[in-house]
């Protein structure tokens, strides 16, 4: 386990789902939370997503980074492959991968961390996201069995 981290084990778990969410509500799709505490000595927590472009995984990164500078927390670095196929925030204790699809079955950090436990992330029926008010939605997809069915595939809704 690590344990050069001094923060808040609660509010690092909390800010991970926040950061799952805003992923979600920036329409990054197949957004799992991953907690891998005690089995990777380099953070407590992976966001793995899919995006649809490169801006809008660009926009979705940098909307990841605005929560986080929000709690006080600036990422500690993000790095991009050239074409934009592969994004990493890493805020140290969590880190998010956005990835276009193909790219995401290729790399299959799903595998890597398979032994990581899933957190459950989307917000309760009826609570909207941060700024929607009462016109928006969740944009978590709906609720089903793929999040307790084990590893899902990267192809695969996990919604």
């Amino acid at each position: 386990m690590r344990s050069r981290t001094t923060s808040d084990p609660e509010s690092t778990r909390q800010f991970a789902i926040d950061i799952a969410r805003t992923l979600a509500d920036s329409k990054c799709s197949d957004v799992i939370l991953l907690d891998v505490r005690g089995r990777s000595q380099v953070t407590d927590y992976v966001i793995i997503g899919s995006g649809t472009s490169q801006r809008q995984m660009r926009a979705a990164a940098q909307d990841i980074e605005d929560v986080g500078k929000a709690r006080g927390q600036h990422p500690f670095r993000t790095n991009a492959d050239q074409s934009s196929t592969w994004i990493v925030v890493d805020f140290v204790e969590i880190v998010a991968h956005l990835f276009e699809p193909d790219q995401r079955l290729y790399y299959d950090l799903e595998l890597l961390h398979a032994d990581g436990k899933r957190i459950e992330w989307r917000r309760p029926e009826g609570e909207l996201p941060p700024g929607r008010g009462s016109s928006g939605g969740s944009s978590g997809g709906s609720s089903g069995g793929a999040a307790s069915s084990g590893r899902a595939s990267a192809g695969k809704a996990e919604r």
